[in-house]
Formats: structure tokens, C-alpha cells, sequence
């Protein structure tokens, strides 16, 4: 396939394994039932292939794993792994450098002295409620408000 000269009769092996439906038909041969018949050998025969099914995807995934964490640093001289571990570091050095000039800008303070704002007494319940009563009141007042339209916003200008 892909070649002017291929043809589909000359598939190889890797392409048929690529062409395989990942879920065959579990039975071809047989009519499909309609909503009323049941039949269980169907049922467990196609839940059986398709557990099958599932652990040849598996395994096959299993193959195609590279597993990173078993590789171990043998391979590497000690004086390769300081030279490295000195880079990381110099490398660390100047990012936490980068970082740490650029602070954050605190936040707007109401108070120099926060603790004494915490400590202190509690707000009187019927302050709150009169608080409460006088925004209940603004926001009828506003909800109120209409706008008589007494002329256009927008006028055509004569042009000549």
C-alpha cells in the first residue's frame, strides 16, 4: 500500500495487523437478534472474546512499554554524574536567583496593626441590621428608577 506498484493482495504481516478490527464481530455467521430474543451463549461467548480481546491489547501495550525508572545510572562514570550534578545546581542557582528578584507586590494594608483590628470587639447585631435595612431601601429606590425618553439619543445630521 503507498507504492504505485503494491496491490492489496500483497499486504504484509504488519500491515494486516494494522488493518484488524481491535473489536471483531463475535459471531459473523450468525443472523443478529433482534430486541426480543436472548441468547446467552451469544452473550458469554462475546464477553469471554472480548476479555480476551482486551488482554492481547494489554499485553501488547505491556511489550510496547519503555520502562524509564529501571534504567539506573551505571552506564555513567562518577566524574560524568558530578559534572552534571554541578550544571543542575549552577543551573538551579541561577533560576531561584531569576525568581527571587522578582517579587510579588504585597497586598494593600487597611491597618498597620491587623491584630488589634482582629481583637477587637464584634459589630452590634442591630448596627448590622440597620445596615442591612438602609441597603434594602437603596436597592428599592434604584430598582425604581425608569427613564422617560423624551427625544432621540441619535439624530441624523442634514448632509447636503
Amino acid at each position: 500500500m503507498g507504492c504505485c506498484y503494491s496491490s492489496e493482495t500483497e499486504a504484509t504481516g504488519q500491515d494486516r495487523e494494522e488493518r484488524k478490527p481491535l473489536i471483531p464481530h463475535p459471531n459473523p455467521d450468525s443472523k443478529p437478534t433482534n430486541g426480543t430474543e436472548r441468547n446467552t451463549a451469544n452473550i458469554t461467548s462475546a464477553r469471554t472474546d472480548e476479555q480476551a480481546l482486551l488482554s492481547s491489547i494489554l499485553h501488547k501495550t505491556a511489550l510496547n512499554i519503555i520502562d524509564v525508572s529501571a534504567a539506573d545510572s551505571q552506564g555513567m562514570e562518577q566524574h560524568e554524574y558530578m559534572d552534571k550534578a554541578r550544571q543542575y545546581s549552577t543551573k538551579l542557582a541561577v533560576l531561584s536567583n531569576t525568581l527571587s528578584q522578582k517579587k510579588p507586590t504585597a497586598l494593600p494594608s487597611l491597618t498597620s496593626q491587623p491584630h488589634q483590628v482582629l481583637a477587637s470587639d464584634l459589630v452590634p447585631y442591630s448596627d448590622v441590621q440597620q445596615v442591612s435595612k438602609i441597603a434594602a431601601y437603596a436597592y428599592s429606590a434604584i430598582s425604581q428608577i425608569k427613564v422617560d425618553a423624551k427625544e432621540e439619543l441619535v439624530v441624523q445630521f442634514a448632509i447636503p
